[in-house]
């Protein structure tokens, strides 16, 4: 009686229990079900990979971008998900005085800014958006667009997206000004 009760339970369970679904990098979150997986099937985050180097206006900025395969993300209408994603850190340093002006890869306080990737972009030779989660209240959040120039190199393109602040608006608003590079085609060279 035991096992068959056993072999009960183990073939309900193979019957109701479902395979996770993989879709392609692309697949937009409210189009598949529940914590589906939109994998980079075809590497197309793999060569972004490294740590990278730019100066821009006097500052040295260092980024450092990784991949994580199946990331959980969850939307504001509960929708969750998995996703590989870059993931991508960075230190920006005035080159005169050696200050780092704005950190991420080894932040001090409460600030996480993010900056993740959201996908890629087929008819841009697939370059890679990223979302910027901006500074303190969001300050500078928007889109990055890295193309891939060659091998060793990207061109980094921002578009903050603009917002009206007063300073009355975000508390503690000493350090709320943007560092990343504000600029289009700013070439990033792997080191």
């Amino acid at each position: 009686m035991k096992t068959i009760f056993t072999l009960f339970a183990l073939t309900m369970s193979l019957i109701t229990c479902k395979a996770q679904q993989v879709y392609p990098l692309n697949t937009y979150y409210e189009d598949a079900p529940n914590y589906s997986y939109m994998k980079d099937l075809n590497n197309e985050l793999t060569p972004y990979v490294g740590t990278y180097k730019a100066t821009y206006n006097g500052n040295e900025v260092i980024l450092v971008i990784t991949k994580e395969d199946k990331k959980l993300l969850t939307r504001s209408n509960d929708r969750k998900y998995y996703k590989d994603v870059l993931n991508v850190k960075y230190t920006v340093k005035d080159i005169a005085t050696g200050t780092v002006l704005d950190d991420n890869i080894n932040p001090t306080g409460p600030d996480k800014k993010e900056l993740m990737s959201m996908g890629t972009n087929p008819p841009d030779n697939n370059s890679i958006d990223l979302g910027y989660d901006g500074t303190k209240c969001g300050i500078g959040w928007g889109r990055i667009t890295l193309l891939k120039i060659n091998t060793t190199q990207f061109k980094w393109s921002y578009y903050p997206n603009s917002s009206i602040f007063s300073g009355n608006d975000c508390p503690d608003s000493k350090n709320i000004k943007v560092y990343l590079p504000h600029t289009k085609n700013l070439i990033f060279t792997k080191q």
